[in-house]
C-alpha cells in the first residue's frame, strides 16, 4: 500500500527523481504540475497559463498540441508501432528520415545514426571517434577535446565533454582523455583592450598550444555547440569559429557540431553550422527533430568517416553499438512530420522575421542596473544579471538571484531558466508570434523589477 499522500505533488515527492534539482529541497518545496499545453502556452494543475519562453528544454520548437505529430504518431503505431534496425533490419520511416537529413544536412554528409537523446548521441560519436582511428590503424589518435561551459549531455562520455562543474561533481568525471579548452565568452573573458577578433585569435592559439602540449598525434576530435545553450547562450564571438576551424585543420582533428540545440531553425537557419559557416565532420541532433514530441536523436558522418567504419565492421564481424530504440518507427515517422512542417510552414522565414522581436526587446533592458550583458541571436537568447555593472561581479550563487528572477517570472506568468552565473536564458518555441514575444519581455521586465527590489532589501 502506497504510503504517499493522494495529490500529485505528493506522490511526485515520494517516487519521482528530478534532474538538475535540489532533491532535498524538493521534498519541502514540491512540483510546479504542469497539466495542458497549446501554442507557445502550459498550464498548471490550478489551470493557470505560462508563456513557455525555453520551449521545454530547448526543444518544443512547434509548440505544444500540433495534431499533425499527433496523427503522425498515431498512424505509424497502427502500422508498425516497433521494429529494431539490428542485424539488417529497417524500415520504411528509420529510411525516409535517414535520407532526409543526409540530404539536408549544412556540409555533405553521408550516412546516419539514431539514438534517443543528445547525450546517447554524443555518446555514440565518441566511440565512433574511437573506432574510426583504430580503424585507420591510429590507435593513439584518441582524445577529445570540448570547452569550458560547453554542454553535451549527462552520460558518462557527454557528461566529461560537458564543460560544468555540477556534471562533473561526485560523479568521478571527467574520464580519461577529455580535455577542455577555452570558453570564447568575450564579455567575461575578453581582456581590457582587446577586440572580439583579437580574443578569437588567443582561444584558437590556446587550443593549439592544448594540442601541441598533448601530442597531435594523440587528439582525435573537438566538439562544439554553434551557440552555447546551457553553458549561458555564448554566441561566438567575430572570426571564433574559422580561427578554430584553421587550427584543426592544420593538426587533422575531427571537427563535431553538436546541433542538439540549435539545428533545426534555433538561429535563423536550418543548422547552426550555416550560421556560423562551420565545415564539421561529424554534426550530432535531436531535441527540434522531433519537436520533442517523442524522444530521438541523430547523427551525421561524412563519406570517409563512413566508409572506414563499414570496413572496420568487416574486420571485427559486426558494428557492435546500436540501442534497442535506434531508428524507432514512431520517433521517425514525428520527426519526418516535424521536418515536413519546417518546410512546408517556411518556419525559418517565420524565424527570421520575429527573431528582431526578441532580440531588440531583450536589448531593452541593457542599461538596467542589474543587467550585465545582453545576448543572443535568432530565437535563442540570454540576460546576464550581474552585482556591479561596471566590474562585471557576479553575484554569490549563494543568493541565488538568478533562480529568484525565474521564480517572480512565473508569477507573472512566464517560464525562463536559470544558468550558471545568474544568465536568464530564453529559447520560446519557433511558432512565437512577434505580439507574445512582447508579452514574454513585459513579464520579464515585472520580475526583473521584483528581484531588483528584493534585493534592495538584502
Amino acid at each position: 500500500m502506497s504510503q504517499a499522500g493522494n495529490s500529485p505533488a505528493s506522490r511526485d515527492i515520494a517516487y519521482v527523481v528530478h534532474g538538475y534539482t535540489n532533491l532535498e529541497a524538493h521534498k519541502t518545496e514540491g512540483p510546479r504540475i504542469v497539466s495542458e499545453g497549446k501554442g507557445v502556452w502550459i498550464y498548471d494543475d490550478a489551470g493557470k497559463g505560462y508563456i513557455e519562453g525555453l520551449a521545454g528544454l530547448w526543444c518544443t520548437s512547434l509548440g505544444f498540441g500540433e495534431e499533425r505529430l499527433v496523427q503522425a504518431a498515431t498512424e505509424q503505431l497502427r502500422k508498425l508501432p516497433y521494429y529494431h534496425v539490428f542485424a539488417s533490419r529497417s524500415h520504411d520511416a528509420v529510411i525516409d528520415l535517414a535520407e532526409r537529413l543526409v540530404e539536408m544536412a549544412p556540409v555533405p554528409m553521408s550516412k546516419a545514426f539514431f539514438a534517443n537523446s543528445g547525450s546517447e548521441a554524443v555518446d555514440t560519436v565518441v566511440k565512433l571517434v574511437w573506432y574510426y582511428n583504430n580503424a585507420i590503424e591510429r590507435p593513439e589518435k584518441k582524445k577529445i577535446i570540448s570547452r569550458i561551459k560547453g554542454y553535451h549531455g549527462v552520460t558518462v562520455a557527454a557528461a566529461s565533454l560537458t564543460g560544468l562543474p555540477a556534471n562533473h561533481q561526485d560523479f568521478d568525471l571527467p574520464i580519461a582523455g577529455i580535455l577542455h579548452t577555452d570558453c570564447p565568452h568575450y564579455y567575461r573573458f575578453g581582456e581590457d583592450g582587446e577586440t572580439e577578433e583579437d580574443f578569437a585569435t588567443r582561444c584558437a592559439a590556446s587550443l593549439e598550444k592544448l594540442i601541441q602540449d598533448e601530442g597531435p598525434d594523440t587528439v582525435a576530435a573537438f566538439i562544439a555547440e554553434p551557440v552555447m545553450g546551457a553553458g549561458g547562450v555564448i554566441v561566438p564571438p567575430a572570426t571564433y569559429f574559422e580561427k578554430i576551424q584553421a587550427v584543426l585543420k592544420k593538426y587533422d582533428v575531427l571537427f563535431i557540431a553538436d546541433e542538439v540545440i540549435c539545428g533545426f531553425g534555433r538561429t535563423g537557419n536550418m543548422w547552426g553550422c550555416e550560421t556560423f559557416d562551420l565545415k564539421p565532420d561529424i554534426i550530432t541532433c535531436a531535441k527540434a527533430l522531433s519537436s520533442a514530441y517523442l524522444p530521438i536523436s541523430g547523427v551525421l558522418i561524412s563519406e570517409p568517416i563512413a566508409e572506414a567504419i563499414y570496413a572496420n565492421s568487416a574486420k571485427v564481424g559486426t558494428f557492435g553499438h546500436g540501442y534497442t530504440y535506434t531508428g524507432h518507427p514512431v520517433s521517425a515517422a514525428v520527426a519526418l512530420e516535424t521536418l515536413k512542417i519546417y518546410e512546408e510552414r517556411d518556419t525559418i522565414g517565420h524565424v527570421r522575421r520575429v527573431a528582431p522581436t526578441l532580440q531588440n526587446g531583450l536589448r531593452r533592458f541593457a542599461d538596467h542596473p542589474l543587467v550585465g550583458e545582453v545576448r543572443g541571436i535568432g530565437l535563442i537568447g540570454a540576460v546576464e544579471l550581474v552585482r556591479d555593472k561596471a566590474t562585471k561581479e557576479n553575484f554569490d550563487p549563494g543568493q541565488k538571484v538568478g533562480p529568484y528572477l525565474a521564480d517572480r517570472a512565473m508569477d507573472h506568468g512566464l517560464v525562463v531558466r536559470a544558468l550558471g552565473g545568474d544568465a536568464i536564458a530564453f529559447s520560446p518555441p519557433l511558432i512565437i508570434t512577434e505580439e507574445e514575444i512582447e508579452m514574454m519581455v513585459e513579464r520579464f521586465g515585472k520580475a526583473l523589477e521584483d528581484t531588483a527590489e528584493w534585493l534592495a532589501t538584502q
